[in-house]
């Protein structure tokens, strides 16, 4: 059983009184016994035999009150200062914990976030410190991938600036005329800067939860059809089979159409870069699934590519995140396309599975709420 610190301090307190009173039973009962004793040998004398024995009672009677009042202060006296030394005791050992953390804290205000306090109970001071843990964890996760962000932005914007700067130095040291095709790869470099730029934009919005959407009705069969129309030329020139399958139509949803587009686009073009020659990519969806006891619309985008090993899962959505090898930077995106598509998502009050097994394929479902929306811009 666990104690909370009030119940800890009530069963001190009641410890410290059930000592006390014992102890006040006790040396009453012993103290009374030697004054009954100090009386007979100092009391009882002549005078006292020869007196009446109303007067008897009176002198016994001044005589053990006399007595037991400095007894009683004397006691008193222990008492309270007993009562004070406990509680000082007790308060140092229930504070402990307490000290433990205030020092903790001022090394996080110090910027040192490698800290971490043990553990010792589990009252209100044992879920404060596991608290404190888990932020200091979360401060700690967050700043690393602080600093991988920062790395991986100055990679990406690095590398066009690279080829532009190249290109243009070499024009200028060989005095060469600048043909337009080099013009057109330094604009293709531009262009890739600009829509890096832009994306982590809207990815920094949509993370602050203040990404604007011009939500309306949208009809997602039909548009859905119009995405696939337009990637299925990228699709049968790799040798692709691109389809897509509806149960039933129209399905309508409240969703801004731009950033919806752009959710499924993502995930068609990842499908269509990691699925080999041959392969076959569908799109399906189905309207009204029930889910968490909430009503979604579902579209599953699914390949029959190279798969994602289980243990890369969970990073999918992160920022700048590929899977090693078959996703570099190289044969891969920038890496923002998934998480884009995740807040976006989100950000109409869904959410995404992936299901995959390598050489197998991968399956992407997005699960966009029917009937819950509210004003224009947020749900």
């Amino acid at each position: 059983m666990t104690l909370t610190v009030r119940q800890k301090i009530f069963v001190c307190m009641g410890v410290l009184v059930v000592i006390l009173g014992g102890f006040h039973i006790l040396t009453n009962h012993f103290y009374i016994d030697f004054l009954f004793e100090q009386f007979r040998k100092e009391e009882m004398g002549a005078s006292y035999l020869n007196a009446a024995p109303g007067e008897q009672i009176e002198i016994l009677k001044t005589y053990i009150l006399g007595m037991m009042q400095q007894f009683w202060l004397g006691k008193w006296v222990l008492f309270v200062a007993t009562g004070l030394l406990f509680s000082l005791w007790i308060s140092g050992v229930l504070t402990i914990p307490l000290r433990k953390l205030v020092a903790a804290i001022e090394r996080v205000a110090e910027g040192d976030l490698d800290v971490n306090v043990p553990v010792q109970s589990k009252d209100e001071y044992g879920k404060v410190i596991q608290t404190f843990n888990d932020m200091t964890l979360r401060l700690r996760e967050a700043e690393d991938a602080r600093r991988r962000l920062v790395a991986d932005i100055a990679h990406e914007l690095r590398t066009p600036l690279s080829i532009m700067q190249l290109k243009l130095e070499n024009a200028q040291q060989t005095g060469q005329y600048v043909s337009p095709e080099m013009l057109l790869r330094l604009h293709d470099e531009v262009i890739r800067l600009g829509l890096l730029v832009e994306d982590l934009h809207v990815l920094s919005l949509a993370e602050a939860g203040r990404l604007a959407l011009e939500c309306k009705l949208l009809d997602l069969s039909a548009r859905l059809e119009q995405v696939v129309e337009d990637v299925k030329m990228e699709a049968e020139e790799n040798g692709l089979e691109l389809r897509f399958y509806s149960n039933t139509r129209p399905v309508t949803v409240m969703a801004d159409a731009r950033r919806i587009t752009q959710v499924f686009i993502n995930l068609l073009t990842n499908a269509i870069r990691y699925t080999p020659e041959g392969g076959k990519i569908s799109v399906v969806i189905e309207d009204k699934v029930l889910d968490r006891n909430e009503v979604y619309t579902c579209v599953s985008v699914i390949d029959t590519g190279i798969g994602i090993p289980a243990e890369e899962l969970d990073h999918l959505f992160d920022r700048f995140y590929r899977v090693e090898k078959a996703r570099s930077r190289h044969t891969g995106g920038t890496g923002l396309g998934l998480s884009i598509a995740h807040h976006f998502v989100r950000a109409h009050g869904g959410f995404i599975r992936v299901v995959s097994e390598p050489d197998q394929g991968t399956t992407f479902t997005v699960y966009l709420p029917l009937g819950k929306y509210s004003k224009k811009g947020s749900f």
